[in-house]
């Protein structure tokens, strides 16, 4: 009988310690969630509005699929480009190429910038690419 007693004792207190961690848990998590809410509603907006270049717009052209391709295998080749960066959209639609997407730096933006200035030749480069604000 005290055996039986002690295990439920001891099954109740491991039960209670759990549900208390899970508690804390989810008031962290919620905390963390309430400062660190993104607000994409601007950018939802703006590329909503046909405005912003997408995927797409990309142009079916071999020309335009060849200026695309050089500059994605650039920016894929160079390895001081974060896995962020290399992710970038790239749209080249009637000779004009534009860059959209988050980066980690202004330097990643100004590389890639380039890397696609060399890649594309003539064709005129839109950067919109966005520096991310890093989490503190």
């Amino acid at each position: 009988m005290k055996r039986i007693t002690l295990s439920l004792f001891c099954v109740s207190a491991l039960a209670c310690s759990a549900f208390a961690q899970d508690k804390k848990t989810e008031e962290k998590k919620a905390d963390t969630t309430a400062t660190h809410a993104a607000d994409n509603t601007g950018k939802n907006q703006r590329d909503s509005s046909g405005d912003t270049k997408t995927s797409g717009d990309q142009s079916e052209s071999a020309e335009d699929i060849k200026i695309t391709a050089a500059i994605r295998r650039a920016v894929v080749a160079d390895d001081s480009l974060t896995m962020t960066a290399t992710n970038v959209k790239i749209i080249t639609a009637n000779g004009v190429v534009t860059l959209r997407g988050p980066v980690n730096s202004a330097a990643e933006k100004a590389k890639i910038a380039e890397l696609a200035k060399k890649a594309a030749g003539s064709a005129k480069i839109e950067n919109q690419l966005e520096v991310k604000e890093m989490k503190k």
